[in-house]
């Protein structure tokens, strides 16, 4: 009888919205919300013991602290398994599933598998340390989506092999090693000449599919525009008064430069964990060029700047994510009138 964990969110739990976000994570015994399907699907193969239940917010705003929280709750539980979501297309529940399931599987050693859509950003922030299975983008797929999400728990706890092809998880990035029927050789002739025949053949070594961005047009002249400055250095006013993530950023913020000739160290700083922020600190200047922009600006190279700067920390954060804030950002400048940007990245 396998003891099996699972973690929802507050609204899942049916505790409430977005008023009731703010949830510290904490422990009910038994099945709570879709947990009670999950365990009626267990059939006597196990029992949801317990269900840990987290605030999107909560665990946006401090992933660490509520990871460590979780962490302390799971000790006490002796649990054999963990299921967490289904969080399908919800970015936080996303985030939060997938890294409750890396934490779980990876410093735990406690076997985990979270469930959600394959364009939620949980996706891209935790698949390589953790199994997730795909699922629908609303909550209409739950009865669709449980199924999987627990017979890809069960296999993973009783220590059988997985592979993403049979088993349905997404790919992890990973590549293991196995010994084939026929040289290296011979497998890519025959690829090749099923590709010239038109039959299907499937590459061992699949590659990661990237957008193609079209440039945008230049600025017809420059001297007449208003720029605006945009950095994933994580460059923020000291104390980072907005908590933006040191790694995988849930959100970016904005901070008036109105007035201002340069960033003075001391007054602000990067929180950006992917770097060592010492000379970075010392003149943020050099993350957010605002004192060449200002010197540009007064010879007449550029009509001003936009009265804000956007910052984020690029460290982890999802392409989905990443996206997102690119689509905010440039609704906001290019509504303001701004022609061009300067992004800076580190």
């Amino acid at each position: 009888m396998l003891r099996i964990v699972h973690y929802i969110n507050q609204f899942f739990a049916g505790l409430g919205g977005e008023e009731k976000a703010d949830l510290k994570p904490e422990i009910r015994t038994g099945p709570v919300g879709p947990g009670r399907l999950l365990q009626s699907l267990l059939r006597g193969k196990g029992e949801v013991v317990a269900t840990l239940i987290c605030g999107d917010t909560y665990f946006a705003e401090q992933p660490e602290e509520a990871c460590r929280r979780l962490a302390d709750l799971l000790f006490t539980l002796k649990a054999d398994l963990i299921l967490a979501g289904p969080a399908f297309a919800s970015g936080r529940y996303g985030l939060a599933c997938g890294e409750v399931a890396r934490m779980a599987l990876n410093e735990l050693a406690i076997p985990a598998v979270a469930a959600m859509h394959p364009e939620n950003p949980g996706v891209q922030a935790a698949a390589a340390g953790a199994y997730i299975v795909p699922c629908g983008s609303s909550a209409a797929s739950m009865k669709e989506a449980l199924p999987p999400l627990l017979a890809l728990g069960i296999k993973l706890a009783s220590g059988s092999a997985l592979s993403p092809d049979v088993d349905g998880y997404l790919p992890r990035g990973i590549r293991k090693n196995v010994t084939a029927d026929l040289p290296a050789a011979v497998r890519a002739v025959n690829m090749v000449l099923a590709k010239i025949a038109g039959r299907p053949f499937t590459s061992e070594i699949p590659l990661p599919q990237f957008d193609r961005v079209s440039p945008a047009p230049p600025v017809f002249d420059i001297r007449q525009a208003t720029v605006a400055l945009v950095t994933e250095s994580g460059l923020v006013p000291a104390g980072n008064p907005d908590r933006i993530e040191s790694s995988r950023a849930s959100h970016f913020a904005r901070y008036s430069i109105g007035g201002l000739g340069a960033f003075a160290s001391g007054k602000f700083e990067s929180v950006h964990g992917g770097y060592s922020t010492d000379l970075a600190n010392a003149d943020p200047n050099r993350l957010v060029p605002l004192d060449v922009a200002r010197r540009l600006q007064g010879a007449g190279g550029i009509a001003g700047l936009y009265d804000y700067y956007f910052t984020t920390v690029g460290n982890g954060t999802s392409v989905q994510k990443a996206q997102a804030f690119g689509r905010e950002i440039a609704a906001e400048i290019r509504s303001s009138g701004v022609k061009a940007a300067i992004l800076t990245a580190t």
